[in-house]
């Protein structure tokens, strides 16, 4: 995409962008690169901040901190970094200046040239990143040049105007990420599932759902949805899409015509053959998705979906399963202890995660608490109840997953740490291990956020994968 004619001028137009982060640097640069005249504006005024500011002061680009409301003068356009909400002053007074608002998403969008790269499409609540990163395996199986992008990676402005070139590109974005690019228009996406989540940012679960929606505006072969989330399906069939574009579905049970689904532990296709009312095609096995469990061949059938929508042969499509390897924390196995599997799942920093994980495993001990976000966690208890062989609480609001196993599962032994120094992990771990039995799993799966007691997540996880291999030292 080296030599390319640019969809709309830029030269001299005065462009704010919001946020100093990864997304808006890179917007600021590609923008300013173009001849627009860029100013970044960041509520933060820290060393962080300043040291970022003058790097891009050194290329020309204006930077305003510690004023995230005001906007600067002249300004025809915004754009935004996609963790800024909707009803930040900064856009109130971009509304009333008549200025239009668009994300980083959009604006790559714009700035395709006239050959450029197709985009398969991914979002929903949980798994788009383990999908996209499928789906780029399973592309480059194909012997199609292609990378992963969006929400992952590479911004998506620097993969557009980069020197590479692309056969097709997988896209993962956020619903903040379409919620701010109205033009966005790809050649297939896929919806995985909904659940509450960010409702605090989008206003309402409609409102959310909604966003989400804005991926299969336009699509022209395949609108991709999950048969078990029904308003998954609605969202297609609320879309305006191309003539022609098809509603592909995809099920953990066999398949009826124009889905995707399992049959006797293998992938089939009913959507993408002749005589589909008819016929199947074999693209893998059960054996070939990594880790198997039920959540992750789900996402597997939804980029073979869009895969297939592309042309992909279904060898490519086992080819690129095989091939592909989790990012960590997603559902992975760190030991066995004693007949015991201990399995890391930090990722699931939401209860529709959380719910996924559980689902996997028949007999759990579950390590579970942090940063709630305003969840509610009696139908994540009410469904796992069974499953559960004990609980160990951590986190600042332990005490909400606590209520909810009192109410649904009163009989499951709950250990609730009261601790959140650097040792709660190995402590939790700890206790999950004298409650578990041969056959059992250690599971971490916290449903909630991690910031209470880590950094992140994947701070979390290791650990928890620390705490483990202390364990299985001193048993050794």
């Amino acid at each position: 995409m080296g030599s390319r004619q640019v969809s709309q001028s830029w030269q001299g137009r005065r462009i704010t962008v919001a946020g100093l982060g990864v997304s808006g640097i890179s917007a600021a640069r590609a923008l300013a690169g173009l001849g627009a005249v860029v100013t970044v504006v960041d509520g933060g005024d820290s060393g962080t901040h300043r040291e970022r500011a003058a790097d891009l002061a050194e290329e020309g680009i204006s930077v305003r901190l510690g004023d995230a409301a005001t906007l600067p003068e002249g300004t025809d356009l915004v754009v935004t970094s996609p963790g800024w909400k909707p009803d930040s002053p900064l856009f109130a007074a971009a509304a009333e200046a008549g200025v239009d608002v668009v994300g980083d998403v959009e604006i790559a969008w714009r700035l395709r040239g006239e050959k450029a790269a197709p985009w398969l499409a991914i979002t929903g609540t949980n798994g788009k990143t383990t999908t996209t990163q499928m789906l780029a395996s399973i592309l480059r199986a194909a012997g199609l040049r292609t990378a992963a992008v969006g929400n992952i990676g590479t911004p998506i402005i620097d993969v557009v105007l980069g020197e590479e070139t692309y056969d097709v590109l997988a896209v993962e974005l956020s619903s903040y990420q379409l919620h701010w690019a109205p033009s966005l228009r790809a050649h297939s996406a896929a919806v995985l599932n909904l659940a509450p989540d960010h409702l605090d940012w989008h206003g309402s679960m409609q409102a959310y759902a909604a966003d989400k929606g804005r991926i299969y505006e336009g699509n022209t072969v395949a609108c991709v949805y999950n048969v078990a989330d029904p308003a998954t399906e609605e969202l297609v069939r609320e879309a305006d899409v191309e003539e022609g574009c098809r509603a592909i579905g995809f099920t953990l049970g066999a398949p009826g015509p124009s889905q995707l689904g399992v049959v006797d532990g293998i992938l089939v296709d009913r959507a993408f053959v002749a005589n589909r009312q008819k016929n199947a095609q074999e693209l893998a096995e059960v054996a070939d998705v990594n880790p198997p469990a039920p959540h992750n061949i789900a996402n597997a059938l939804a980029a073979a979906a869009l895969a297939r929508a592309f042309g992909v042969e279904p060898k490519a499509v086992r080819d690129g399963l095989r091939a592909f390897t989790p990012d960590a924390h997603r559902i992975a196995h760190v030991q066995d202890i004693d007949s015991v599997a201990y399995v890391d799942d930090s990722k699931a920093t939401n209860t529709h995660a959380a719910e996924a994980s559980l689902a996997a495993y028949e007999s759990i001990v579950w390590i579970a608490g942090g940063l709630a976000k305003g969840a509610s966690f009696d139908e994540l208890v009410r469904n796992a109840a069974e499953r559960l062989r004990g609980v160990v609480l951590i986190g600042a609001e332990r005490h909400l997953i606590a209520e909810a196993l009192a109410r649904h599962a009163p009989e499951v032994p709950v250990v609730d740490l009261d601790r959140t120094d650097t040792g709660a992990m190995s402590a939790a771990v700890r206790e999950a291990a004298g409650l578990a039995k041969a056959g059992d799993t250690v599971l971490l799966a916290p449903a909630c956020a991690s910031m209470d007691m880590f950094t992140n997540y994947n701070k979390r996880g290791e650990a928890f994968a620390e705490a483990v291999r202390e364990l299985a030292a001193e048993r050794a």
